[in-house]
């Protein structure tokens, strides 16, 4: 049996998103990330001075930059580790509403971001008719809770992939899962 695709979604593709796609691919899962968001948008020096990108703008460009503009307050709050990790991953922050690929299962670290999932399915020209199980899994978007998060969604990918028919299991799946963690989450399919 071929192994399940992955995605898995935040507004920038930087920090939730990354966290997960990192340590699923340390798993060995087939995984891709990218996020839902208008532009690629990181904090600045100011909550209203915020750092904002086009997606497509490499790790590297955005890590170099920040280094260039405050080394120290980068460094402070974790943005340049971070870029460093996401560097390693991926070349750039891709936006889901640009590909035409097709995933199993979707999951996304809020609310907004599980809505734009499937608006993006729902309004595709093209179908092929494939059912893809969207999972919210709600993670607060700060380093530490994105490292709970993607362990949270490590623990769930594992399920899935080891059930031997998800659609017929995934209510149940969801049900343990949901005991077992505590988890705030939502779930729905819908068709590529």
């Amino acid at each position: 049996m071929p192994r399940l695709r992955f995605a898995v979604l935040c507004a920038s593709n930087q920090n939730r998103s990354m966290e997960a796609h990192n340590v699923l691919k340390e798993h060995g899962f087939d995984i891709r990330s990218f996020g839902t968001g208008t532009a690629v948008r990181l904090p600045g020096p100011s909550i209203d001075k915020p750092n904002i990108y086009s997606f497509g703008t490499p790790y590297n460009d955005i890590f170099n930059e920040l280094l260039r503009k405050d080394k120290h307050l980068y460094t402070q709050n974790g943005l340049l580790a971070m870029l460093d990790r996401n560097r390693k991953i991926k070349r750039a922050p891709e936006r889901f509403q640009e590909t035409q690929e097709t995933f199993d299962v979707v999951f996304t670290c809020e609310e907004r971001c599980f809505d734009a999932a499937c608006d993006t399915i729902l309004n595709r020209k093209q179908h092929c008719n494939k059912p893809a199980h969207i999972i919210n899994i709600e993670i607060i978007d700060n380093h530490e809770q994105a490292a709970v998060g993607g362990k949270l969604i490590l623990q769930l990918a594992q399920k899935i992939e080891q059930s031997t028919d998800l659609d017929q299991e995934i209510d149940e799946l969801l049900e343990d899962y949901i005991s077992q963690t505590g988890a705030n989450v939502l779930h729905t399919v819908t068709y590529f």
